[in-house]
């Protein structure tokens, strides 16, 4: 829980330092922050009432965008629309759309800001969703030619890559609990497309490692802590941490360093307990919470802990934040989670670095651009760029390395 006030301005402050070798960026996705652009959420209605198409115009801003994202942090986290880049299976990529994406690393490398580039962030091109998308074996080589041609046209930009984005939480909101494109509910369909994203996984790190065998190659899990409340939590609880903790990451076993997002609790009782779905709950358990979930930073050293155990390979967190409109609770929450992270370390956990989600407030998939997770405020209206504390406060974390909580 949140400690109050009166407490936390008497309690005494300590200063963090975080490992010179420590990387601290920030993190976006390009469908999340681009105009839509015939891919499978186009025209999708959120939880908020919007729909999914113009986002935050990414695309019309990148000399400003790139100011802010040199200004926050020394490491970016991103990707670039399939859609817009290759517009038909295995076609060259779009001239005006590949000189944009150059021109917009460039600009990044030259603010000496290094890149993470992710593959696939849980959308599609149509033309690749019309032919049954990733629940077919046959359509795998579309999406390895589109990912091959991204190695071989930006592959000197890239200072790490992340294959697939939360390929657990993609499949279980897409064939499990039917809230992602395609919005099915079908348990063995949803098996055989986790196996066709590792099998991509698996030659795409092949691949990349052949062309730049130093830079490293991994995946992003997204990790949440799932709790029996009562004991008829117990089962739901323990079947779903089985699913989507271990099951769903299993063949994905290629990997240079392990990613891992972490937001949450989700406690059963039996039936799953947030904030967006039973705020009521929270509120009578008395639970910190943000806008979507229960709040609760110390799963995410059960979770560091969990994976450093069973895989032993560097951890980098590439996705973590709050969502929230009040900034000094996000503020409290990166301070929060710098102290689990910083402990871990002096642990013997090998952690390399930090991505924070995410650099401005963007089209949160399902939910809609009200569900607030940025360091800068995205004006729904003008599509303005608004500076909350929390930038100036990560920037100096993320340039200096320390941190006082």
């Amino acid at each position: 829980m949140e400690l109050p006030e009166q407490v936390r301005m008497h309690t005494p402050k300590m200063k963090l330092t975080f490992p010179p070798y420590f990387e601290f960026g920030t993190s976006t996705a390009a469908y999340q922050i681009e105009t839509g652009f015939e891919h499978d959420w186009c025209g999708v209605q959120s939880r908020d009432g919007y729909t999914f198409g113009c986002t935050t115009d990414h695309e019309k801003q990148y000399a400003g965008d790139v100011d802010i994202i040199s200004s926050v942090a020394p490491n970016y986290r991103m990707s670039l629309m399939w859609s817009r880049l290759q517009r038909q299976p295995f076609g060259d990529f779009d001239i005006e759309t590949n000189a944009e994406y150059h021109k917009l690393l460039h600009s990044l490398r030259d603010r000496n800001v290094k890149i993470m580039m992710v593959l696939h962030h849980f959308a599609n091109a149509t033309w690749f969703a019309r032919e049954g998308g990733w629940e077919k074996e046959k359509n795998i080589g579309m999406w390895i030619d589109f990912a091959k041609k991204i190695v071989d046209e930006y592959g000197t930009y890239v200072g790490s890559w992340n294959t697939f984005n939360e390929p657990n939480l993609y499949v279980s909101m897409g064939w499990a609990l039917g809230e992602f494109p395609p919005f099915k509910k079908n348990m063995m369909v949803a098996n055989r497309v986790i196996k066709n994203m590792a099998k991509a996984h698996g030659v795409l790190y092949d691949y990349i490692k052949s062309k730049f065998p130093d830079t490293p190659v991994g995946i992003s899990h997204n990790c949440t802590v799932f709790a029996a409340e009562n004991y008829l939590g117990e089962l739901p609880a323990r079947f779903m941490d089985w699913w989507y903790m271990d099951h769903l990451l299993q063949p994905f076993n290629k990997m240079d360093f392990f990613g891992m997002s972490y937001y949450a609790r989700i406690g059963f009782d039996p039936t799953p307990i947030t904030y967006m779905q039973t705020p009521g709950k929270i509120k009578t358990q008395r639970k910190d919470h943000d806008d979507m979930w229960e709040y609760y930073p110390e799963g995410l050293m059960e979770c560091m802990q969990r994976y450093w155990r069973l895989y032993g390979k560097p951890i980098i967190i590439t996705e973590n934040g709050i969502c929230t409109s009040d900034d000094q609770k996000r503020i409290r929450s990166i301070k929060d989670y710098m102290r689990i992270i910083h402990n871990a370390i002096a642990n013997g956990i090998d952690i390399r670095g930090y991505y924070h989600w995410s650099t401005w407030d963007n089209f949160e998939w399902s939910l809609g651009p009200t569900y607030q997770f940025g360091l800068y405020e995205c004006d729904l209206k003008t599509r303005e760029r608004i500076k909350k504390p929390s930038a100036d406060f990560y920037s100096t974390l993320a340039f200096t390395r320390t941190v006082e909580i």
